[in-house]
């Protein structure tokens, strides 16, 4: 690993979606580790207790790729942990990878890591928690919006951008124990008791923008 990825270096992180429980986390966690956060929401005035110190609170639109390019210009990463829940999952995923991938570009953002859904995660060869019979529709539909969305990345995301997507276990709990670890796994559920708490899940986002070890896969999170 090249010196300017140590720990010790201060990064400028953008992170779409600070508002959320995943987004507030990984912004403390970023903060915690000495490091700049622009934090990106739709409405400011929702969230003001997260400005202040190192973190800037800005709107903007991950789903706009100008809206993308001017604020993560002069960052070292993104991540993108941002939900609507009120357009179509696929929808959503899509349009934001598309503007992700043409902003960060246009910005010169070489590290993108965006939250996937543990049931897209295989549970053998092929078979995927969202593939079994009884696995709920609407559920399956949500879970197709980041099926959709890593095929893309896959697809259009240039050699330049070194994307992740880091999927956390079907149990991301606010009430579960802090473990200070997390066990990871490519594309498939880990074993266990698969459950995380949003810190710890914020600890494998900023260790991957810090010493990237994965690069353009699904990596599992789990304790």
């Amino acid at each position: 690993m090249s010196n300017d990825m140590s720990n010790a270096v201060s990064r400028n992180i953008v992170i779409f979606g600070a508002g959320g429980r995943v987004g507030r986390a990984a912004v403390a966690e970023a903060v915690a580790r000495g490091h700049r956060v622009t934090a990106v929401v739709r409405d400011p005035s929702k969230y003001p207790d997260l400005a202040g110190g190192s973190v800037t609170l800005v709107r903007g639109d991950v789903t706009d790729p100008a809206s993308v390019a001017a604020l993560a210009a002069g960052h070292d990463a993104a991540v993108n942990a941002s939900v609507r829940l009120d357009v179509s999952s696929e929808e959503y995923f899509t349009t934001a990878a598309k503007a992700l991938i043409a902003g960060l570009e246009e910005a010169g953002v070489r590290r993108l890591l965006t939250l996937g859904i543990a049931t897209t995660l295989e549970t053998e060869p092929g078979v995927r928690i969202m593939d079994a019979p009884e696995f709920p529709e609407q559920w399956r539909v949500f879970s197709q919006g980041h099926v959709a969305e890593f095929a893309l990345l896959t697809a259009e995301a240039g050699l330049e951008l070194d994307w992740l997507m880091v999927v956390p276990p079907q149990d991301l709990n606010a009430e579960a124990e802090v473990t200070g670890g997390y066990r990871t796994a490519v594309g498939t559920v880990i074993d266990g008791p698969g459950r995380i708490a949003h810190p710890d899940l914020a600890r494998a986002l900023l260790d991957e923008i810090e010493e990237p070890r994965h690069s353009r896969v699904q990596l599992a999170v789990s304790v």
